[in-house]
């Protein structure tokens, strides 16, 4: 590779633009396409010394050509050789020390996988401004193309630049990565730049860059080599040395490879068997050469440009010579050098594919088995399922093949199975699990996986035979607790206390602690929505009191924990739980884990319910808008709240990212539920009708869920000035509170009493009916501590006032509201209170602001400043649409025509101080 970058100062533009863009808090992603030899590592390279002068740390890492054996490895080799205050950063996340060498891997507590995507992302916010660079996507293991999805989505306003490269040549139609870059290339953060060939004028420039050559040998490569830059090279090398230039690209590498000495040629041939990269020591050993006779043999290689020094080993200069050197080895001069690497290598998944290219099958199984061992406890699933079952395919061809793997044929397809789950794909754990010998530990993992895959009939009957089957007390224990949690919703759901009660009693005595506390959480959902919250909590936090060994587990308590406090109106008591859960999954990397999220969009709820709407805003500013799987989708729908009560402009560009997911239940519960509100406030009752009928429509009969869209779908029938469909609507919320999902009256909680009234009022008033008593009934139950629905409803209630004559009553109502509005800086609800102000023709309270909100004023503000609407919407983010609305509201209020006049009568009336 050469000092020069020559035709591409297009693509270099636009991996800058990513690059500035991240220094500016946008995170960016950039992924580099090109055949082999285009270019892509030597326009990297330019990156990364602009990103040094512009200030960035810089950690790159390379795939290599070994499948998934190596799990997270470009990841391993950036830390490696990474720069001294990146390393010192990630002492700080021992999750990623467990990926260098000479580290030992702690033993697996739960959601490894998860826990290591944390603590990069630690780093990198630690780190920033970063540029992260994975070379050779192509050959990347299944974990490194979860992680490059999870930094795509996750790293938002970090300083953080991901930069990946892959070849096109190599990604045929079923290869893993070409669906991976499907979906990444959907992101608007992500930047595709693809290298094409050179133009003829382009490739003369960089071919001139190489030294010396006549017209006609110019002519000659720029022909031959087809806008290829690496081939260009070897084209010229070739003819530096006066050789004849044979055809094709491999034909013309071996060319260079055959000048060598002997033992040149035998030191290169053993390289490649290696890979891309390998050490000193390892290849001298391999190569059988005298000490000083291989030192020489590399002096050679590497003056020729063949192999290049790379820390304490050497690379090939590029990895279509490493192939090629390869690919030209005898089938037996193959199977020896693996053999031999095999006999000096101690890395399982190393050692796994040199036995296996070697033929040494039994030696392939064991390293296999060890290797799928290794990858659990560093959290790469996927590579650990891949592992076992490379081992299981071979277990037939080997003798002794349980001694070798150090467990049974069962035990090992066990793994796999779970294995397989924990990487997401259940459909695969449940065939494998299926399919092994019925025993109590395969029942109870097949039941919890089919009652997630949402088969209840299938998971009972699992359960019941991992009860029946249960060798020992220990599996006893784990499988009453699973067949508890399977009942816990179904018609065989009073079987549930006796049987927790059971699994708790044998837990105990085991010594089962993730079997107790699973126990505990799922009598504590049960007897809550008995009504026995007090109960409830008990069981909460016994079950929270102390680890498990199993962060999943106890982060799973936590968030029960908070969440029964917060479901009782209990708010400071969930938000300190809650911290305290959030704590705990920062502090072991699983804040993006699903019980790591669950507390945070809890806490979320909390400080929105509370009225701490400013931190709800913060809060839910970390909930990407650009969302790709369907637990962000859920967490994304959560920012809504926030977003449609206070009328920000993300709300559009939310819910478009969100409809790709509106087939799931919560997401589509959660989403279009607070769309519907967002179209009631634009004056879009149908839109919002139609909203809600789609967020109820997957939704069990009884589910207490329904009563806040009832309420929703009722406003707008309101609005429509219609009743069809009004009693439909009530029937269904009705049902929720009498019967519940399982045909028995539920405990609600103070939130789902206060729906409850909500929607009777609500039907009361689609018909006509402003019931000033059943008002005041839901402004108190929202008066647990539910900020803004308490003042909404008092917007109904002083509007039930006035129509009943109580006019004094009625403003008070009002005034209530308003203030609450204003501090929450509620701009739909704002408006809506002006305007039935106006109409009631209420008084601004003595305060001599005219009747103007506190939003409404800090617009006038700014309107006296003289910016215009949009620069108003910038200054307070905020839709220029609603700035719109606040400046003809304010025009009324003082009964002026322009903003000119409104200046001056605020002046006049002492509102700009």
């Amino acid at each position: 590779m050469n000092g020069l970058l020559v035709g591409r100062s297009a693509e270099l533009a636009r991996l800058v633009r990513v690059l500035r863009s991240a220094a500016e808090g946008t995170a960016g992603v950039a992924l580099v396409g090109g055949d082999a030899g285009i270019g892509k590592t030597r326009l990297t390279t330019e990156l990364v010394s602009e990103a040094r002068e512009r200030g960035f740390n810089v950690m790159v890492g390379q795939c290599a050509e070994l499948g998934d054996a190596l799990p997270y490895l470009p990841l391993a080799d950036a830390l490696r050789g990474a720069e001294p205050a990146v390393r010192e950063a990630a002492a700080a996340h021992p999750m990623l020390g467990q990926l260098l060498p000479g580290t030992e891997s702690a033993p697996s507590t739960g959601l490894t996988q998860q826990r290591l995507f944390g603590s990069l992302l630690g780093l990198l916010a630690d780190v920033q401004p970063v540029l992260f660079v994975i070379e050779d996507l192509h050959w990347a293991d299944r974990s490194t193309r979860d992680l490059l999805v999870f930094l795509s989505r996750m790293v938002q306003t970090e300083r953080v630049c991901v930069v990946g490269t892959y070849r096109t040549d190599d990604l045929h139609r079923r290869h893993p990565l070409r669906s991976v870059l499907a979906e990444l290339k959907r992101l608007p953060t992500v930047t595709n730049v693809e290298l094409g060939p050179l133009d003829s004028g382009d490739m003369s420039d960089y071919i001139a860059t190489l030294g010396r050559v006549d017209a006609q040998e110019l002519g000659l490569i720029v022909s031959r080599a087809d806008g290829n830059p690496f081939y260009a090279e070897e084209l010229f090398a070739a003819m530096a040395e006066g050789d004849s230039l044979p055809d094709g690209l491999a034909s013309l590498l071996m060319s260079r490879v055959e000048v060598l000495s002997e033992a040149g040629q035998r030191v290169l041939r053993a390289a490649a068997v290696a890979g891309r990269r390998v050490e000193d020591e390892l290849l001298r050993e391999v190569s059988g050469l005298p000490l000083a006779e291989f030192e020489e043999a590399v002096r050679e290689i590497v003056s020729r440009g063949l192999l290049r020094v790379d820390g304490y080993g050497y690379a090939f200069r590029h990895a279509l010579l490493q192939e090629a050197v390869y690919t030209d080895l005898l089938p037996g001069e193959r199977t020896r050098l693996h053999a031999a690497f095999a006999r000096l290598l101690t890395a399982p998944a190393e050692l796994a594919h040199h036995y296996l290219a070697g033929h040494d099958l039994a030696g392939a199984l064991t390293a296999s088995a060890q290797a799928g061992r290794l990858a659990e406890r560093l959290g790469a699933p996927a590579e650990a399922h891949s592992h076992y079952d490379q081992a299981l395919s071979l277990w037939e061809r080997v003798p002794d093949a349980a001694e070798r793997a150090g467990e049974s044929r069962a035990e090992l397809a066990f793994r796999s199975a779970v294995m397989a789950a924990d990487s997401g794909d259940n459909h695969r754990a449940i065939t494998q699990l299926r399919a092994l010998p019925q025993a109590s530990e395969v029942d109870e993992r097949l039941a919890y996986y089919l009652w997630e895959a949402d088969d209840p009939a299938g998971a009972m009957a699992a359960a019941q035979r991992a009860v029946e089957t249960a060798p020992d007390e220990p599996a006893l224990a784990r499988a009453l607790a699973t067949q508890a949690r399977t009942l816990l919703w179904s018609a065989r759901h009073h079987e549930v206390e006796d049987l927790t009660a059971r699994a708790l009693e044998t837990a105990r005595a085991a010594g089962a602690k993730d079997a107790e506390v699973g126990a505990l959480l799922t009598l504590a959902t049960y007897v809550e929505h008995r009504g026995d919250v007090h109960r409830a909590h008990e069981l909460v936090e016994t079950a929270s009191a102390e680890g498990t060994g199993d962060l999943a587990m106890d982060l799973r308590a936590r968030f029960h924990h908070a969440r029964i406090h917060y479901e009782q109106g209990l708010l400071a008591q969930a938000a300190e739980v809650a911290d305290e859960g959030i704590k705990l999954a920062v502090e072991t990397g699983l804040n993006w884990s699903t019980y790591g999220t669950d507390l945070r969009f809890l806490r979320f709820l909390v400080h929105y319910v509370a009225g701490e709407w400013d931190e709800a805003e913060v809060v839910a500013a970390g909930f990407g808008a650009r969302v790709g799987t369907l637990p962000e989708a859920i967490l994304s729908s959560f920012a809504l709240f926030i977003e449609v009560g206070r009328d920000l402009p993300a709300v559009g560009a939310r819910l478009s990212w969100l409809r790709p997911f509106w087939s799931d239940e919560l997401a589509v519960y959660m989403s279009r539920g607070l769309a519907a509100e967002h179209a009631l406030w634009h004056g879009d009752p149908a839109a919002a009708l139609d909203h809600v009928h789609a967020a109820m429509a997957p939704l069990v009969e009884g589910d207490a869920s329904t009563l806040r869209l009832v309420s929703v779908g009722l406003w707008a029938l309101a609005e429509l000035g219609t009743t069809k469909g009004a009693d439909e609507l009530m029937a269904r919320a009705r049902l929720a509170v009498d019967s519940g999902p399982t045909g028995e009256r539920g405990h609600l909680g103070p939130e789902g009493v206060a729906w409850a009234l909500r929607a009777e009022a609500e039907w009361h008033r689609v018909h006509g009916r402003l019931d000033v008593d059943l008002w005041r009934r839901v402004v108190t139950a929202f008066g647990f501590g539910f900020v803004y629905e308490e003042a909404r409803a008092r917007w109904r209630l002083s509007e039930a006032l006035l129509a009943a004559g109580e006019r004094g009553a009625a403003q008070v109502e009002w005034e209530l509201a308003r203030e609450t509005a204003g501090k929450l800086r509620a701009t739909p609800l704002e408006s809506a209170l002006a305007e039935f102000g106006r109409r009631a023709r209420f008084g601004g309270g003595g305060q001599g602001d005219g009747g103007l909100t506190a939003r409404e004023i800090e617009v006038l503000r700014l309107v006296a400043e003289g910016l215009t609407n949009r620069e108003i919407a910038e200054r307070l983010f905020i839709a220029q649409k609603t700035v719109s609305v606040h400046v003809s509201n304010i025009l009324g209020k003082l009964e002026v025509s322009t903003r000119t006049q409104a200046a001056a009568a605020a002046r006049e009336r002492g509102l700009l101080s």
